[in-house]
């Protein structure tokens, strides 16, 4: 799959932006990682792609709100760029602060043509803390071509702003009806979010976001309970993680 090429955009702030483009070359793919600045100079640029990603950070250190400047730049500077990519099939991920950046864009849940209207916000953890811990999640059948497989699984998640909330129950009732719902909180919801949803998709299931980071835990090695795994399961810690199934599906939806 050498031939699926992906951008991973970055930006000041950015600071996962090595381990995503680590985790689709795994999957096979051609990665470039690219700021923010050199798409702003070569719109055009994002055509040579199957794939964008926004990886997890604090694009221009969440100032305002966590991925605000960044979705305000994509919209304003390389809206038709990015309308056109989206348009023509192509697949994008964001995850942690890029879901924030996507949500902020308008582009998920996107169950209407790209039109960068926002629907839903990633708001402020019902804590009011910054949680950095593992977490239990689900696969929700339906439209995202991301998660098909996943199962129940677990991921770490580090954030601040977290809560998937949306407009009205209308627009949450919407989404749940097109299958745009990707991933939900499994056991304990982690930081409040509306009908625990950890992850959504937009209506062709090829736009998708997601709080927990699967770049994090691509080998078996990377599990806060790794050696107990190994011991008590006989897993290899060499082994291929969960995530790495995300990365995997994303390549193989542009063959």
């Amino acid at each position: 799959m050498a031939n699926v090429r992906v951008m991973v955009l970055r930006s000041a702030g950015t600071n996962c932006d090595r381990e995503t483009q680590h985790a689709f070359e795994q999957a096979g793919a051609a990665v470039e990682r690219v700021h923010v600045q050199r798409w702003i100079e070569t719109p055009t640029m994002l055509d040579r792609f199957d794939i964008l990603a926004l990886p997890g950070g604090f694009s221009y250190g969440d100032d305002i709100a966590a991925g605000r400047i960044l979705a305000t730049e994509l919209t304003t500077r390389l809206g038709e760029s990015l309308r056109r990519f989206v348009e023509r099939g192509r697949l994008v991920i964001g995850i942690c602060n890029g879901f924030q950046v996507l949500v902020r864009t308008g582009l998920l849940p996107g169950h209407s043509p790209v039109g960068f209207d926002q629907t839903s916000t990633l708001a402020h953890n019902t804590s009011g803390r910054f949680q950095a811990r593992w977490v239990g999640l689900e696969e929700v059948q339906g439209a995202c071509v991301w998660t098909r497989g996943l199962g129940a699984f677990e991921l770490p998640m580090a954030h601040g702003e977290g809560r998937f909330v949306m407009s009205s129950a209308k627009e949450l009732d919407a989404i749940e009806r097109s299958g745009q719902v990707a991933l939900r909180y499994k056991g304990e919801n982690p930081n409040g979010s509306e009908r625990a949803i950890a992850g959504v998709c937009d209506a062709s299931g090829r736009v998708f976001g997601l709080m927990p980071h699967p770049e994090r835990y691509v080998v078996e090695s990377q599990h806060f309970d790794s050696v107990g795994r190994r011991v008590r399961d006989g897993v290899s810690m060499n082994a291929e993680a969960v995530g790495m199934k995300i990365f995997h599906n994303g390549v193989s939806a542009c063959g």
